[in-house]
């Protein structure tokens, strides 16, 4: 592929089976991790996103391309053998993978490598999306997205380069199948942003922060609650999403 494109714009696209049950493994990475077969399958992972690199640095197209890696969730949480957690691991975030509202199963890693163009180390704290992608690999091929439909997703290409401040996310729809579980609002004026969540998944066992008992959280039926009114959160305050607002403390 690489041979035959180098010369001329090309758009590769490597769509990784990894870190997704059934956990796959070849037989070179098994047993390579402390943490069991889903380690083993982030470190395969890892090797394989490394050979990648290493040819475009090698055909010196480093400064030519732009590389965005990302997962489609949060990490998944259920697996374990015994007693022992051998999942993934979502930081201070509450939830995991297959959860249609909880942060932890909404941001996943969000990693851009573009030596000749963006500056390295930069953090960039603002909601985007995987809908994101589809916008600013168009601008990146200079062409133009088509006009006579909306489309979900903005070019992050203004945020990359710092010309924009801010997303141009001002609500972004969180569903867990055909399901809505949660609405983010980006308030524009303060930059707060808040997030509702109108159902969320049945933990088992409660105080888990999973749904071990099934193996995945489901979207709907008796292992979901629904709220009404929605569950409210300051997400700028509280990104754990562990105090929920109530009309009586913050009336505002």
């Amino acid at each position: 592929f690489y041979f035959r494109n180098k010369h001329r714009p090309f758009l590769l696209f490597v769509s990784l089976l990894h870190v997704h049950t059934p956990l796959i493994t070849t037989e070179k990475f098994q047993g390579r991790s402390r943490h069991g077969l889903y380690g083993d399958n982030v470190e395969e992972m890892d090797w394989m996103v490394g050979k990648i690199l290493d040819v475009i640095d090698k055909e010196d197209l480093k400064n030519t391309t732009f590389i965005y890696f990302a997962s489609d969730h949060g990490g998944f949480l259920e697996a374990h053998r015994g007693n022992s957690q051998l999942g993934g691991w979502n930081g201070i975030y509450k939830g995991g993978k297959g959860m249609g509202g909880w942060e932890g199963g909404i941001r996943v890693p969000g990693i851009v490598r573009w030596p000749g163009v963006l500056p390295a180390g930069t953090v960039i704290d603002e909601p985007t999306s995987l809908m994101d992608i589809y916008p600013t690999v168009v601008q990146l091929a200079g062409g133009a997205v088509p006009q006579d439909r909306i489309l979900d997703g903005h070019t992050l290409l203004p945020l990359l380069q710092g010309t924009e401040q801010h997303s141009r996310h001002e609500f972004l729809f969180h569903y867990c199948g055909v399901f809505l579980h949660a609405v983010r609002w980006h308030q524009k004026d303060s930059g707060t942003i808040w997030k509702a969540h109108y159902a969320t998944p049945v933990f088992q066992p409660e105080a888990s922060g999973a749904c071990f008992k099934r193996g995945i959280c489901p979207c709907f039926g008796d292992g979901v609650a629904h709220h009404d009114p929605p569950l409210l959160f300051n997400l700028s305050q509280d990104p754990s999403e562990a105090n929920p607002l109530s009309a009586d403390t913050e009336p505002l």
